[in-house]
């Protein structure tokens, strides 16, 4: 499954990206996210891996998370492997006139198991969480 989603930021991009690559900011719009574990190589960079713990209703969802492309400024492709899920993510950023930021998150998810099924009986689950991860992450950065 293949889909795309996008906010404007007001912020310039190199602002944005500057919020958005601080480990340290993610629990500010991440409410989700309980543990967050660099497991090897430099990171922010190609081939880095770490570890993320998200709660998901009652159960708590443990992911790898690789970078698998730093294109900074203009865009990133980082990779997300859970049990039963594989998540790549692309994510594209486009300066706008007056200081503004276009976050474009193209995502593609391929699912096992009970998660095919969930993935298949309601794709838009899956678009509409992203759009509410843009949300979080537009109003933190704007209040930052």
């Amino acid at each position: 499954m293949k889909y795309s989603v996008n906010i404007d930021i007001n912020l310039p991009r190199k602002r944005v990206i500057e919020l958005l690559s601080d480990s340290a900011n993610y629990k500010k719009w991440q409410p989700a996210l309980l543990e967050l574990e660099h497991q090897s190589g430099e990171a922010g960079s190609e081939g880095a891996k770490t570890k993320l713990v998200h709660k998901m209703g009652s159960k708590q969802v443990e992911m790898i998370e690789t970078i698998e492309k730093q294109d900074l400024p203009d865009s990133q492709t980082i990779t997300y492997v859970a049990k039963r899920v594989w998540n790549q993510v692309i994510n594209r950023f486009e300066a706008l006139d007056e200081g503004r930021t276009r976050w474009t998150m193209e995502s593609e998810f391929r699912c096992d198991g009970f998660m095919k099924v969930i993935a298949r009986l309601f794709p838009g689950m899956f678009k509409k969480e992203s759009a509410k991860h843009l949300e979080r992450f537009k109003k933190y950065a704007e209040g930052a």
